[in-house]
């Protein structure tokens, strides 16, 4: 397994080891002791599969309190994957990574507590996993608006699919302060 890290304080990309050979391939898209060795320490206690059809933009997503760190992989086609820091406090706030995820290249993102979350559809269609290391909790759900100007994400698609909650969420900059996780520089 390789790490690779991003520009953002604790947002890594992760290459497993795959085994490949005339059959197929094999990999291991978690094992606890081989992530905590490689310092992600996360307990991930639930597992989400979705499925989205090309142009679908999903996010951006986050909870506070009870915040979730995730580690994202897309198993079936291709999806450009994005962590925005919002922890109150951050030398990075407001700063954002984006990572391209697919079933050819089998990297994963890992995206810490304390950051926004989405990702767009950009083959055909995509089946993206991934684990939470918290329960969701929809009473502390949040949302970033996706076109948020303040972030300039430089999303791969025009005109997304979106939910009516995504399409209203509000700019980071009009979100009240207590509604965003703090940094904790000592983590």
């Amino acid at each position: 397994m390789r790490i690779l890290e991003t520009e953002l304080e604790g947002v890594l990309i992760i290459e497993p080891d795959v085994f490949s050979d005339s059959r197929g391939f094999f990999l291991e898209t978690y094992h606890q002791k081989r992530y905590a060795d490689q310092s992600l320490k996360d307990i991930f206690v639930q597992d989400n599969l979705s499925y989205s059809a090309h142009g679908t933009l999903r996010g951006l997503h986050y909870q506070h309190p009870h915040g979730q760190a995730k580690l994202v992989q897309a198993v079936s086609g291709e999806i450009y994957d994005v962590a925005v820091d919002i922890r109150r406090g951050s030398p990075f706030f407001g700063q954002w990574v984006g990572a391209q995820l697919s079933d050819e290249n089998r990297q994963q993102l890992y995206i810490p507590e304390g950051f926004a979350h989405g990702y767009c559809v950009v083959s055909e269609t995509a089946l993206v996993m991934y684990k939470c290391s918290g329960f969701y909790a929809p009473d502390h759900e949040k949302g970033i608006l996706w076109s948020d100007p303040g972030l300039g994400i430089a999303w791969t698609i025009e005109n997304p699919l979106l939910s009516d909650k995504d399409g209203q969420s509000p700019c980071l900059h009009n979100v009240d302060p207590e509604s965003l996780p703090l940094y904790n520089s000592g983590r």
